[in-house]
């Protein structure tokens, strides 16, 4: 049985319910594949390096928890959102002082003003085109002044089905670098860094753009 903070919401759209059933199913052999990236250990202790002891995170797509959401556990209030219960069963074994919300995170909403940092690694890219824009208005609505957003999204645009994904159907959906920053700072964002990395996916390089920035006090 999932914990009283994981109860499970239907996914809103049909892209939202291929990325859970494809999630569930590779839960295991996601964490164990994407947990030592590089590229997000080195975003990782950036954020953990600058948030005060005890700030409240949000975790957009936080997966099986290994190993943002357990460090992020350690020190700070942490509040992590995935669309699949799987995964979320995983970071629950690792990160049992979290609190986990099994949902679509183009439909869930926080107070504004209530956290000291959003992050999302790796999850706006299965956000379909026409939801990003609301999602990073939310996203930045929800900083405290002073609150820390640090995201990566793919750098193309566009939307699809890749039908074999780690062995499962996956959907992938972005409005690229031009779109996406223009997004963040009519939300208000000042952004401190929009960085391009490529990354090696078994052989396949990948690249994203990695957004760092701070709601103005």
């Amino acid at each position: 049985m999932l914990p009283v903070a994981m109860a499970a919401e239907q996914p809103s759209s049909d892209a939202a319910r291929i990325v859970a059933e494809g999630y569930d199913r590779i839960a295991e052999r996601y964490r164990a594949w994407s947990k030592d990236s590089p590229v997000r250990l080195r975003f990782l202790e950036e954020i953990l390096a600058r948030l005060a002891p005890g700030s409240s995170v949000i975790e957009l797509g936080c997966g099986a928890g290994e190993p943002v959401t357990r460090r992020f556990s350690e020190r700070h209030h942490v509040t992590g959102v995935d669309v699949s219960t799987e995964q979320l069963r995983l970071a629950a074994e690792v990160a049992p002082s979290a609190t986990l919300i099994a949902a679509d995170i183009t439909a869930i909403d926080f107070p504004p003003a209530s956290a000291d940092a959003v992050i999302g690694f790796y999850v706006f890219g299965h956000v379909p085109p026409d939801a990003h824009r609301p999602l990073l208005a939310k996203a930045v609505s929800w900083l405290r002044p002073g609150g820390l957003l640090v995201i990566n999204v793919p750098v193309a645009d566009g939307d699809g089905i890749d039908p074999d994904w780690l062995s499962v159907p996956m959907y992938f959906g972005a409005i690229g670098e031009v779109e996406t920053l223009a997004a963040l700072t009519a939300a208000g964002l000042a952004v401190e860094r929009a960085q391009v990395i490529e990354e090696d996916e078994d052989g396949l390089v990948v690249r994203f753009l990695w957004v760092v920035g701070e709601v103005p006090s």
